[in-house]
């Protein structure tokens, strides 16, 4: 008959459907309390009299008469039906599970089941824990407001649509209404179990009493000490209550009060109770029914007490006790976790150094993770629910981290060497505890069949083990031996038992020792969720945030910081398959706290090791030549023996005067700095990775991903552009800079495993394009803008000037100062580090933005040409009729304005043509191979390849920055310029016309007194040299783009230059043509420049004479200086 009964089995079974149900009856709880998340139903104004009227007739509504109150359902009740149907099937779960609990409980009080935690440990724990759930999920159910209204709307909806109520809507209107006054109807339930509850109880009186010890008691006794005997390290762990020892003791609290709350007639009749009692209520204010869920232990027992008469001793005995616990309790919890955080901290150290340790002391593992998690908890749920205190410190621990911290780092460590433990206990198991146990069977003077078969079978089971099913990663699966066990606690622990459990203690010994022994076989992350499992921080999100906060702005703390966001990957094992609607609130959750906490320390850590970069940046600039003057100065006044500066001077350090330390102990900014970045990379030796629900996080990730926005926004500012003054940093010294700061941020690989190079490459290559990865300004955007509006802008008005000769650009001395020196910014050396900096797609960016501004005067050049068409034509016709030309002259118009736009196109792509030789040059020092490769390729290009095959080519090699006879970006601008209205012809037209026109203009530049040569800068001083290099670049373009003879056209062109040249050296009047010399010049320039023309060319239409003393005037008027 017992054997029937099926204790173990519907334990089980209840325990596992008890927790699903009970997590449902709070998710319903918090959906109803939410106004976000409560149903639409309910918050619909229509619905509020009928939701009035049912609250105020439950359960005996009347749907059959004529309810005004009631017609909103009416008209809706599919809705309503559809909305309240899961509630209402939830509610009836609670019904169908409490028709099993009583009948369970009603079968072990009829077999006078024998309850003792450290003999059935399993069975007594079964139990107790079902009668702590069904009491959580009836408290849990009379907290949910919106119930009635709930259940009541669904039977009014069913029965106006199916004609009758539901069947089950009277027993649960009936169950709503018994239990308005939970408690009294639980202990009147609970009255003829006392006696079995009882007995489960005092069973905990010596472990509980054990357990909840103060700190100074756990200090002196070494607790999980594996180095107070050292003798024994090696020992296994034998003992009595194995699977007691690391039980919670927040379970067990929450046993005793619920338990003696439930059947409290035994408080008054056993002293033991009483005793016991007190003691869990002295041990905090709270208990968990579930999630964040809490019981106010002292309240609910004085309320419940107070209308029960002869408990007036009870109830001064709760106030005692409540007063005892908020002077004593906070302090005794914040003790023991101060020890806990020294004690895990040496296990893991110990075990770490020593994992082979890890199998014959895995209980100590557990152990101190489940102490921790009880201290862990009951912080949090005090921290929430907090009462007025004279010492509110004590429920405040800045120093969680650290304790976390090492719970995750046990966690890990048994996890990564599970095999260990695995082979170490097979061994045991099929060594050791299989000839246990057999010993034990044999010294037994009565075994029953069906427990023979059961303890047989353990026998076989076990002796069948061997090392090879490890080193053979075969999978083990002792659930059946343990379920076995359940089974057999169950069979030997009813009255009047053939094989009575009590009796053969030894049994019971051994077998929950290999229960224990089996869990860590095949179970070892389950013993992990149930002994360190807190993902009740998901539920306390503000507390949880708040502990944080606190340990993030504690110095020592940094080091563990990681715990934080690590613990979220606990969360995930708190959902049930009864309620899945709740996961994805939980992950949206537990991601949010995860992302936010690894964003923070991300954010210090990189403003950390930015800081350190800053200073590092601030020591090499020190270094730079432009901080030489100073020293050379102060050379020469020692050599020339001049007086030293007065003493009231501050006399500058030297670079390397702050590392002269004349004591060590002196911590300077720096060594704080270092020191802060050493603790917050600690925290990245946690873990590698962990998973939260179904997304692993990488935790330097984040920390790259910080560098990277930081850094970009550094370099940038580092840039010091203003758009007003149009001011901005060289680009040499911002390369210095970010030279300075990179070369730092690779020590931080010494600190932490993370890939430096990839974040600096990625960084610096986004510096590359116009807009960061964040839609933010790079230094391509700044300096682009700054060369074109400031220095080009300046070189087209002539302040500044272009200097073949120093290859840059000299700003011309006037009234105003400039703003800048444009050598400064434009010399080899800067261009080479704006190549650097810039890189092929950066100066690809600005060469575009130079385009563009080409393809603007272009278009004006255009519109000029129209205008005089005509008598470009008549020019060009009649070049070499001077009398018909100096007519023709006077009536063309635009002349200095076409060689003013043409002279700012020459200046542009003069600026270009010097960035791609810089471009080059820095390719060359970075990939000579590749660079060797390409430039051989557009130098053996075939002649008669098509030119869009040569376009190609030259493409690839103006992108590595080397000059090619037609520029491909000079053509792809031009050519987007066409419209469907201008035919080719028609365009060639223009370009040939334009060229006239150049020429016919030349002679105007004598005018010019700025039209000078200037042999020191081998150019114009109003930049008309820069004609040659818009003369040759944009005829090839044009002419390509319309597949014309480029050399023809040019020759066509030389031809009228020359002939409108020598007719100005005819003019006898000396000041109109006071710079013919230097214009001269400019066709030797153009021919020099150009890969189309050849001197022959030039001799052929205008005489080398001319040019020889046109070279002799210009440098006669150049003074030399010597010396």
């Amino acid at each position: 008959m017992d054997y029937q009964q099926k204790l173990a089995e519907k334990l089980t079974i209840l325990n596992e459907r008890g927790n699903g149900v009970l997590i449902r009856m709070n998710h319903i709880k918090k959906t109803c309390a939410d106004p976000k998340l409560r149903p639409s139903i309910m918050t619909d104004k229509s619905m509020e009299s009928a939701i009035k009227y049912i609250n105020k007739k439950f359960p005996n509504i009347d749907t059959r008469g004529n309810i005004q109150s009631l017609t909103s359902i009416q008209r809706q009740k599919s809705e309503v039906l559809a909305a309240t149907s899961s509630y209402y099937d939830s509610f009836l779960d609670v019904i169908e599970f409490r028709d099993h609990v009583y009948e369970l409980l009603n079968s072990i009080d009829a077999c006078q089941c024998f309850f003792d935690i450290s003999v059935n440990f399993d069975f007594t724990k079964n139990y107790l824990d079902l009668i702590i759930t069904y009491t959580s999920v009836i408290i849990t159910l009379t907290r949910i407001d919106d119930k009635k209204a709930l259940v009541g709307m669904f039977n009014c909806a069913h029965e106006m649509t199916n004609g009758a109520s539901d069947p089950s809507y009277p027993r649960l209107g009936q169950m709503f209404v018994e239990y308005e006054h939970p408690w009294k109807k639980l202990t009147e339930e609970f009255g003829p179990h006392t006696k079995s509850v009882t007995a489960a109880l005092l069973s905990l009186k010596m472990l509980y009493t054990r357990r909840n010890l103060p700190a100074e008691q756990w200090r002196s006794s070494q607790l999980l000490s594996l180095l107070s005997a050292p003798a024994d390290m090696m020992e296994p762990i034998y003992c009595d209550t194995i699977a007691c020892e690391y039980l919670s003791l927040e379970v067990m609290e929450r046993w005793i009060i619920i338990g003696f709350l439930l059947c409290h007639s035994s408080l008054n009749a056993n002293q033991t109770s009483q005793e016991l009692w007190k003691m869990a209520l002295r041990s905090g204010l709270y208990i968990s029914l579930t999630r964040d869920e809490v019981l106010n232990i002292h309240k609910v027992s004085e309320d419940l007490f107070d209308g029960i008469k002869g408990y007036n001793k009870r109830v001064a005995d709760i106030k005692e006790c409540r007063e005892y616990t908020i002077l004593n309790s906070g302090a005794m919890h914040r003790e023991r976790r101060n020890f806990l955080r020294g004690a895990i901290k040496e296990l893991f150290k110990v075990l770490e150094d020593e994992p082979g340790l890890l199998g014959p002391k895995a209980l100590f593992v557990f152990m101190a993770l489940s102490f921790s998690r009880d201290e862990v908890l009951w912080l949090v749920k005090h921290s929430e629910n907090m009462p007025k205190l004279k010492t509110p410190e004590d429920y405040v621990d800045n120093q969680m981290a650290e304790l976390l911290f090492y719970m995750e780092k046990l966690r890990g460590l048994q996890r990564k060497y599970s095999h260990v433990v695995q082979r170490y206990y097979v061994q045991y198991l099929a060594q050791f505890d299989a000839l246990v146990l057999n010993d034990t069977i044999q010294n037994m003077y009565v075994c029953p069949e069906e427990e023979s078969v059961l303890l047989s079978s353990c026998v076989t089971t076990l002796s069948a083990l061997s090392i090879k099913q490890v080193d053979n990663k075969e999978e083990f699966d002792f659930r059946a031996l343990r379920l076995d066990w359940l089974r057999l606690q169950a069979y030997t622990s009813v009255n009047k038992a053939s094989l009575p459990i009590k009796e053969y203690p030894d049994l019971a010994k051994v077998m929950n020792m290999i229960q224990f022994h089996t869990r860590m076989v095949d179970s070892m992350e389950e013993m992990l969720q149930e002994t360190s499992d807190v993902s009740i921080f998901c539920f306390y999100p503000r507390v949880f945030e708040k502990m944080f906060t606190q340990s993030y702005e504690e110095m020592t703390m940094k080091r563990y910081l990681m715990a934080f966001p690590s613990v979220c990957s606990h969360f995930s094992q708190c959902g049930h398959p009864l309620c899945p609607e709740e996961i994805e609130a939980m992950e949206k959750r537990s991601l949010r706290l995860c992302v936010t906490f690894l964003e923070q320390i991300a954010k210090q850590t990189s403003i950390v090791v930015l800081e350190i970069c800053a200073e590092q940046r601030n020591l090499s600039d020190q270094l730079l030549p432009k901080h030489c003057a100073e020293s050379i100065s102060a050379a020469r006044h020692r050599k020339q023996k001049k007086p030293m500066p007065k003493k009231g001077e501050v006399q500058k350090e030297k670079p390397g005067a702050e590392s002269l330390r004349k004591d060590r102990t002196v911590s300077t900014n720096v060594d704080k700095m270092h020191l802060r970045l050493t603790e917050l990379c600690s925290t990245y030796s946690l873990c590698s990775d962990f998973i939260v629900f179904d997304h692993i996080v990488v935790p330097t990730e984040f920390l790259l991903s910080q560098l990277e926005a930081r850094l970009s926004e550094i370099i940038v500012r580092m840039a010091n552009y203003n758009q007003t003054t149009q001011e901005i940093a060289r680009p040499s010294d911002l390369l210095a800079g970010i030279r300075a700061y990179i070369g730092n941020l690779h020590s931080l690989s010494s600190y932490i495993n993370v890939d430096v190079t990839r974040l600096v490459k990625s960084v610096l290559l986004q510096q590359t394009q116009p807009l960061d990865s964040h839609g933010g300004p790079t230094v391509t955007t700044l300096y682009t803008n700054w060369f074109l509006e400031g220095l080009l802008r300046q070189a087209s008005n002539s302040l500044v000037v272009h200097c073949p000769t120093m290859h840059c650009f000299v700003s011309q001395s006037t009234e105003n100062e400039p703003t800048f020196r444009a050598e400064e910014f434009s010399d080899v050396s800067e261009l080479q580090a704006l190549a650097e900096l810039l890189g092929p797609y950066g100066l690809k960016f600005l060469s575009e933005n130079l385009m563009w501004h080409i393809t603007s005067q272009v278009s004006e050049l255009k519109k000029m040409v129209i205008e005089n068409m005509d008598i470009l034509i008549q020019m060009k016709n009649n070049f070499d009729k001077p009398e018909e030309m100096a007519a023709l002259k006077k009536r063309l118009t635009g002349g200095e304005n076409v060689l003013k736009r043409m002279t700012i196109i020459g200046v542009i792509l003069s600026f270009r043509s010097m960035s791609q030789n810089c471009l080059k040059e820095i390719l060359y020092k970075h990939c000579p191979y590749l660079i060797g490769s390409i430039k051989c390729l557009k130098d053996f290009i075939p002649f008669e390849a098509e030119i869009q095959v040569t376009l190609s080519v030259y493409e690839l090699a103006s992108a590595a920055g080397l000059t090619c006879d037609i520029d491909p970006a000079l053509v792809a601008a031009i050519s987007s310029m066409h419209t469907d209205n201008t035919s080719i012809d028609e365009e060639y037209k223009l370009s040939h016309l334009l060229l006239v026109y150049i020429a016919v203009s030349l002679p105007l530049l004598a005018l010019d007194a700025n039209s000078s040569y200037s042999r020191e800068h081998g150019g114009h001083k109003n930049n008309i040299h820069c004609l040659a290099t818009a003369i040759n670049q944009l005829a090839a373009a044009m002419f390509t783009i319309q597949n014309k003879n480029i050399e023809q056209q040019l020759k066509e062109f030389l031809l009228l230059a020359s002939s409108t040249l020598l007719q100005l050296g005819q003019n006898l009047e000396r000041v109109d043509s006071k710079n013919r010399e230097s214009v001269y010049l400019l066709l030797h320039i153009i021919v020099e420049e150009s890969p189309f023309l050849s001197q022959d060319m030039l001799e052929s239409c205008f005489p080398y004479v001319l040019l020889r003393n046109a070279y002799r005037e210009v440098y006669r008027s150049f003074i030399v200086t010597m010396g």
